[in-house]
């Protein structure tokens, strides 16, 4: 058996540098950077209070030297203040979605578009897209980076490009079929939305002509992996990014798909404690740093992205040589802490997908009525696996309950509920209602 799922082909030679290389120009463009950002207020700022500037920096493992940028920082100097060209430079503005305030902006020249373009290329070519192929993109396409980042790296491969933006599900399902897309771009959450669709439209899915998927901007498993690979009979790559830093294009799986490349040409990375804000060795669990090193409009130094993942910097047999991360796992800020227990919620999904019977359709809800938490994990049951016999549904209620212990440690109390009673979504879902933090 071959050890890719699909044909393993390489975008650019860059992908492939030999790693002295590839640290002599890290080394040069970290160099640039800083020289880009010294005048920068915050960093200015920063520089000093650290005592430390661009001249201080002779090797990468002074890198340590510098101080992290937070999500807080950027906040605080809304909306521009981390910019670094003259706004006649600025071909493009994008941010987060601002759910909980104002949004976080990012910018981006000419040449910066031109490289992020080139960087959603390289992992859309890993993943299996070919410039004869179709892309259905059902990501929004707004301040949000993902829909126009991968717009223009499929664009930039070669490939036709069907801007579908996101919601209005049997509308994606008619334009997947009658413009026979062969590859699918949304959340992994979306994805099993249009499964189920496809499903209840009584829709064969080998009428669709999708051959790949490419997810991104939420956590998943590799159990949700499977199922939707199961449900609509394609192959489904991982790729990871976010907005401070470029938007997708940060790192991607290949045809291998044991970990997702970092393009380190382009950015450093570190896996710290996000406690100590020490190094993790490699193989272990902590907080992604990134630092951009060819951005030129808002270039950032030691950001925190708050995911938490792992680096594995093993040799891959696609002959790439960026170290690899693997899934995200979480964020420290999405991270549960139920009587004392570190908890993810994707923890608790690849627990209800290892269940026969369940529907990968869940609600965390958390909740402290006296002195300690309770959580209650509401979850569909699929429709074939109802039963009118209580043992039968107990039975997998107690099977649901010995796998979310096993997996996280904690106890649970699960409720079963018909199909289709939890809300869908077309974006990044929300999956926990935490009832401790209200007032």
């Amino acid at each position: 058996m071959s050890e890719f799922v699909t044909e393993n082909r390489i975008w650019d030679s860059a992908e492939t540098m030999p790693h002295d290389e590839l640290r002599a120009l890290q080394l040069e463009r970290l160099t640039q950077t800083l020289a880009r950002v010294a005048e920068v207020p915050f960093y200015k700022e920063a520089f000093a209070k650290a005592k430390v500037g661009p001249d201080n920096i002779k090797t990468l493992d002074d890198l340590r030297r510098l101080p992290f940028t937070t999500k807080a920082d950027l906040r605080d100097h809304y909306p521009l203040g981390f910019l670094a060209v003259g706004r006649d430079r600025v071909a493009r503005f994008h941010g987060s979605s601002g759910t909980t305030g104002k949004p976080t902006f990012v910018a981006y020249t000419k040449e910066d578009l031109s490289t992020w373009a080139d960087l959603c290329a390289r992992f859309l070519v890993s993943g299996g897209l070919r410039p004869e192929h179709t892309v259905h993109i059902a990501f929004g396409y707004g301040l949000f980076t993902g829909g126009f980042g991968l717009h223009y790296g499929v664009e930039r491969v070669g490939a036709a490009v069907v801007p579908a933006s996101a919601g209005n599900t049997q509308r994606q399902i008619m334009l997947l079929k009658d413009l026979a897309a062969d590859v699918l771009v949304c959340t992994p959450s979306y994805a099993l939305t249009i499964a189920e669709a496809v499903g209840a439209m009584g829709i064969d899915p080998k009428e669709l002509s999708l051959k790949f998927a490419h997810f991104g901007a939420e956590p998943w498993t590799e159990d949700m992996r499977a199922q939707i690979e199961a449900d609509m009979g394609l192959l489904a790559f991982n790729n990871y990014g976010l907005s401070e830093v470029i938007g997708p294009g940060v790192s991607g799986e290949c045809a291998a798909r044991n970990g997702m490349h970092i393009q380190e040409d382009h950015f450093i990375v570190e896996c710290v404690d996000p406690e100590t804000l020490e190094p993790v060795q490699p193989g272990n669990q902590g907080e992604l740093v990134f630092t951009s090193l060819t951005k030129q409009a808002m270039p950032i130094i030691r950001y925190r992205t708050r995911d938490i993942a792992q680096l594995d910097p093993a040799p891959c047999p696609c002959g790439r040589t960026g170290i690899r991360m693997n899934r995200v796992v979480g964020r420290t800020d999405d991270m549960l802490i139920i009587r004392g227990v570190n908890v993810f919620p994707s923890q608790i999904e690849e627990a209800l997908l290892r269940v026969e019977g369940t529907a990968p359709h869940y609600l965390i809800e958390i909740g402290r009525p006296g002195t300690l938490d309770e959580v209650k994990v509401h979850v569909e049951v699929r429709s074939k696996d109802l039963s009118d016999k209580m043992s039968h549904m107990q039975a997998l209620r107690d099977r649901i309950g010995q796998e979310i212990h096993s997996i996280t440690g904690i106890h649970a109390d699960v409720h079963l509920v018909e199909p289709q009673t939890l809300e869908r979504f077309v974006g990044k879902a929300k999956r926990v209602l935490d009832h401790r933090t209200e007032t």
